[in-house]
């Protein structure tokens, strides 16, 4: 079993930054990878950034965020962070983070918010 617990959403204007933290703990050892999805009203869920696990590590970004998110990890602490820039109002919605620890855990979602 995994637990993550998110942090780090909130109300941002048009150009913004959000930094989005998820920890994890539980059964650390066995996470492939980490990340991040996010779900606006009305669409689908969406993968937006994800980091493996391991010495050399990869990242993988969404077409819509690259350039602008930045996805990294801290072994220390177990946390998978999301840096994100130039916020558009597109990138408003409910933001998941996930661990692939060969099923799926989910953390509780974080409402990011990117208006005027």
């Amino acid at each position: 079993q995994v637990y993550l617990a998110e942090s780090g959403g909130g109300l941002v204007q048009p150009g913004g930054s959000l930094k989005l933290s998820c920890t994890a703990s539980g059964s650390i050892e066995s996470i492939i990878a980490m990340g991040w999805y996010r779900q606006a009203p009305g669409k689908q869920r969406e993968l937006v950034a994800s980091i493996s696990s391991g010495v050399e590590s990869t990242t993988n970004y969404a077409d819509s965020v690259k350039g602008r998110f930045t996805c990294s990890r801290d072994d220390a602490t177990n946390t998978v962070y999301l840096q994100m820039n130039s916020l558009k109002p597109d990138d408003t919605a409910v933001y998941y983070c996930y661990a692939d620890s060969f099923e799926y855990y989910w953390g509780q979602g974080t409402q990011v918010t990117v208006s005027s």
